[in-house]
């Protein structure tokens, strides 16, 4: 997909496109590229989303789960430490 700026610098985001990721976009720009990330209506609702189980769960127990992860992917790559 792609899309041009009018004479004013607006740029249209298509109906289908506004209608699954919402109005709101941050625009973050790279030397090569810019990118527009939706804003979510609620953004705290968006973040206890996507934490799901971990919303109450202890500092200490994210990192334990964090660290058993990254071991379990080591073993799988063939790191025995």
């Amino acid at each position: 997909m792609s899309a041009e700026t009018d004479g004013q610098g607006r740029l249209y985001i298509p109906k289908d496109v506004r209608e699954k990721y919402g109005e709101k976009y941050h625009i973050v720009t790279y030397e090569d590229r810019i990118e527009l990330v939706p804003v979510a209506d609620d953004p705290l609702a968006a973040v206890r989303e996507a934490a799901g189980e971990l919303r109450d769960a202890s500092v200490d127990d994210i990192r334990a789960d964090i660290e058993a992860e990254a071991k379990a992917a080591a073993r799988e790559n063939g790191d025995d430490r």
